[in-house]
């Protein structure tokens, strides 16, 4: 018995020493996917390449199939997958169109389970009610879909926003890097290292694609692609134009800033003008009715004091 407890203390013991042999032997070598990940971590993912596996959980296997079929059936009855692809290209958002449509079924189950809680409420004490009842749910969860389409439309719009508001600033620091005697490349990285934002990040994966192997005017002709923006689109036609000809790059970049802070004027003053006419509302149908019966109230007073 004891030498058969000492063969068990033994192997589990030269069993140990082997796992924490191979574990240390395992954790000096530096994985393949460890050494290339920060060369190419930054880069979009190709559409011919499958998604990376997403990490599983209890959740995701359990309601991931019934949510992607619901996803497929809302993209059979709403469509325009092309125009929900564009979209997430200007809105910078990595999910594709089948993710994005299993977001607009989660955005409508939940607006069907606010709509329930109370309906289900009113059910029980009204029976008779529970087909329109059950009608307003079916019609809150359409438009918790809608509304989640409609948030992407709102995200593309304070995206172009954003990248409006930069442009002047990344144009202009483009502009004297280049001046000050760099290439065009080291311009651009000593920008996107100094900057935060939308552009910026735009300008990042331009990089991540020239450092790839990617040409710079092909990569800039395919930020221009993905922008909706013309002034996005100007700016890199003029880079990669003026990086093909040699043309004054400086040059070309201070005109475009200009041409923007122009703009950006112009839509100011437009939007003061209809913000004036907005103004008058108030005015209109507040204050001066306010101020009417201010006036003439002293004398309607007299009047029925006087006459009899």
């Amino acid at each position: 018995m004891t030498l058969f407890l000492g063969a068990v203390l033994g192997a589990a013991l030269g069993g140990g020493l082997w796992l924490a042999v191979v574990a240390v032997l395992d954790a000096r070598r530096t994985p393949i996917a460890v050494r290339v990940l920060p060369y190419v971590r930054d880069l979009p993912r190709p559409a011919s390449l499958p998604a990376p596996p997403s990490s599983s959980n209890a959740f995701s296997g359990v309601f991931g199939p019934p949510l992607q079929a619901a996803g497929r059936a809302v993209e059979k009855v709403l469509g325009g997958s092309a125009s929900v692809r564009r979209r997430l290209q200007r809105a910078g958002l990595d999910a594709d169109v089948q993710a994005f449509r299993v977001e607009q079924v989660l955005w409508g189950l939940s607006a069907f389970t606010l709509a329930a809680v109370p309906s289900a409420l009113v059910a029980l004490t009204s029976p008779d009610r529970s087909v329109p009842l059950l009608v307003f749910c079916g019609i809150a969860f359409v438009i918790g879909v809608l509304l989640r389409e409609n948030r992407l439309t709102a995200q593309v719009a304070h995206r172009e926003r954003s990248i409006l508001q930069e442009f002047p600033t990344v144009a202009e620091l483009l502009a004297l890097s280049v001046a000050a005697g760099e290439s065009p490349l080291s311009a651009l990285d000593r920008v996107v290292r100094r900057t935060s934002g939308e552009l910026s990040a735009e300008l990042a994966r331009v990089l991540a694609e020239v450092r790839t192997g990617t040409p710079l005017t092909r990569a800039f002709d395919q930020m221009a692609a993905r922008s909706g923006l013309a002034v996005v689109s100007r700016f890199a036609e003029g880079i990669a134009i003026a990086v093909e000809r040699g043309t004054p790059l400086s040059d070309v970049l201070h005109a475009q800033a200009g041409d923007v802070r122009e703009a950006s004027r112009r839509a100011l003053i437009e939007t003061g003008a209809r913000r004036e006419v907005l103004m008058m509302v108030p005015v209109v149908f507040l204050v001066l009715p306010v101020v009417v019966v201010f006036a003439f109230w002293p004398g309607l007073v007299g009047l029925r004091l006087v006459v009899p």
